[in-house]
């Protein structure tokens, strides 16, 4: 395990200290506002390399009083007790410290808009596709988070083609990020008469919810049309032109909402271009990086295969990361995802470290 750069955590105990400076100096509105947002997002940094630094004069006293010859038997006795003691906890917060100074993707405080899509597997993939949306529905419900239901396209049998919802919270992103690619799932479907199982998919995509200041939307650059509804909305359904679509000229990308008020379809529509406009621009950004990371945990890649949901087994399988859990029942409620959205997280940040140390 690479050792601590001491100047950088100088660096970081010298900065707070001028932030606190500053910020004592009666500053006017703007420039406290800023020296406090700063102040606050170093603070938990500062306390945590203070911690780090006070645990490691405490094991270097204890060294010193079991090397000293002239230290009482007794004493040097308690002192070699509590040597591990103190040992353990220098190691966990320096690995804390390490943590703590990994690269931040600033999306992860952000929202996030949830698409859901059927894959192969015909009507069971409407299904599961549909499960996948409660499963979320439900561990947004834990998290104390706001699920928003944006447009949803039926599927013939019940569950959905597509489901698109906002989740606004703190911290949905950066918990959400790695549900991103193909779910698969293997069970028997209530229709097949021989108990055969059947092999389907669907497809997650989570992207980070951008406002107006993160990406601009130039009038020019998209065409609005408005189409009749197609959500259930009784006699005005097939009457009222309250659907929208919007499509990103210079992109491509085509946005639909259909619910009987169109303002709000409007409204809806361009939360969801502005999410993947973002999620462009943010791809791009990361492709150097992507190419390194193909296949593992961070890569958000929408073709790969990430996990498989085995009913007859009642077991889920990340396959980033080799995790099984014998839980199907209690990730399908939410429950027990946070088991392998901590272990994905985990892996992600052990990467980042071994990048950092290979650096």
């Amino acid at each position: 395990m690479t050792s601590l750069n001491e100047d950088r955590l100088d660096a970081i105990l010298a900065r707070f200290a001028i932030l606190e400076a500053r910020m004592a100096d009666n500053p006017d509105a703007d420039t406290y506002v800023k020296l406090a947002r700063d102040y606050a997002e170093l603070s938990p940094l500062a306390a945590l390399v203070r911690r780090y630094r006070q645990a490691r004069t405490e094991l270097a006293g204890i060294d010193e009083l079991v090397a000293d010859p002239a230290t009482d038997p007794e004493m040097r006795a308690l002192a070699e007790e509590e040597h591990a003691e103190a040992a353990e906890r220098l190691d966990a917060l320096a690995q804390d410290v390490r943590l703590a100074l990994l690269p931040k993707d600033r999306a992860d405080d952000l929202s996030a808009i949830l698409e859901i899509r059927a894959g192969t597997g015909g009507l069971e993939a409407a299904l599961f596709a549909g499960d996948l949306f409660r499963m979320y529905q439900r561990y947004a419900d834990l998290k104390g988070w706001k699920l928003d239901l944006m447009s949803a396209s039926e599927g013939e049998a019940g569950g959905y083609k597509e489901i698109i919802a906002a989740v606004e919270g703190d911290g949905v992103f950066g918990r959400m990020k790695f549900e991103s690619g193909v779910h698969r799932v293997q069970r028997v479907p209530e229709t097949e008469a021989s108990g055969r199982i059947h092999t389907s998919a669907a497809t997650v995509a989570v992207l980070p919810e951008a406002e107006e200041v993160d990406i601009e939307i130039r009038p020019e650059d998209i065409r609005v049309d408005t189409t009749r509804a197609s959500s259930a909305g009784g006699q005005h359904a097939n009457t009222t032109e309250s659907g929208v679509r919007i499509v990103h000229v210079p992109t491509g990308i085509i946005v639909v909402s259909s619910d009987r008020y169109q303002h709000q379809n409007r409204a809806r529509a361009m939360q969801v271009l502005r999410a993947r406009l973002f999620d462009l621009e943010r791809q791009k950004k990361d492709a150097a990086r992507a190419a390194e990371r193909k296949g593992q945990v961070g890569s958000g890649d929408r073709s790969e295969r990430i996990r498989t949901y085995n009913f007859p087994q009642g077991r889920v399988t990340d396959h980033r990361i080799n995790l099984t859990l014998y839980k199907l029942d209690q990730v399908l409620t939410g429950e027990a995802l946070d088991e392998v959205v901590d272990a994905l997280i985990a892996s992600h940040q052990a990467e980042l470290l071994a990048a950092e140390g290979a650096g």
